[in-house]
């Protein structure tokens, strides 16, 4: 189990201090501890983590909203992507030494789970969430604005490279798929104009219209990012 001293590190370090210190270490509880523990009533942080995506997307979304006034709905999509992504909370993660407070069970230790980015990332969202919970959302967006507010001035927001950011996130998920296919190709050679459509695990989720393929393949990449985040 984690020690009282790197709970209060990681308070300090959150800048918010649990009233109730279970709720924390529910947040820290990874499902392979749960699941050697269920005779001693371990609970997982798998249904915190369901609460805190949905918690931090909400939250990273009106920072952007109120911050980026001038900002176009398609660039406040892809930000908020870059900001809430897996690599994105995995980097958070480790700047608050989240890899020491985990608790995990015995194989998930041995196989460096403290170092696995999808963990770390989960247990961003939980712990969020279980502020959420106690706190209400003031904590949470102090929180958010103190750790993301910087990144929101990401040089290359407007170069973002659509079909990379749309194939990270659904990386996430184990097996995922992504697959593009041109529907339809109009006008004469040197004005033609091309539909792409992409799917994710064969569903249509995203149609880009661009003078070439490349370009409208990012438009697609583009569709698909704001249907998966809605």
């Amino acid at each position: 189990m984690v020690s009282e001293k790197l709970l209060n590190e990681l308070q300090k370090k959150l800048g918010y201090r649990f009233r109730n210190p279970e709720l924390l270490r529910t947040a820290l509880t990874h499902s392979s501890y749960a699941n050697e523990n269920k005779k001693n009533g371990a609970v997982s942080n798998e249904r915190l983590e369901f609460l805190g995506d949905s918690v931090l997307g909400m939250t990273v979304a009106a920072m952007i909203f109120t911050t980026k006034p001038n900002m176009p709905e398609g660039e406040m999509t892809r930000l908020r992507a870059q900001l809430v992504c897996e690599k994105s909370l995995a980097e958070l993660a480790m700047h608050l030494g989240l890899g020491d407070c985990l608790i995990l069970g015995h194989g998930e230790e041995k196989s460096g789970g403290r170092s696995r980015p999808s963990i770390l990332a989960d247990a961003v969202e939980a712990i969020l969430a279980a502020i959420y919970l106690e706190g209400g959302f003031p904590p949470v967006e102090k929180l958010i604005q103190t750790h993301f507010g910087s990144r929101a001035n990401l040089p290359n927001v407007e170069n973002t490279d659509y079909k990379t950011l749309l194939q990270e996130i659904i990386q996430e998920k184990a097996g995922q798929t992504l697959s593009y296919r041109v529907t339809d190709e109009t006008g004469p050679d040197h004005m033609k104009l091309y539909t792409v459509e992409v799917k994710l695990n064969g569903r249509p989720v995203g149609t880009g219209v661009g003078r070439n393929k490349k370009e409208a393949e990012q438009e697609a990449a583009l569709a698909a990012l704001k249907e998966i985040s809605r």
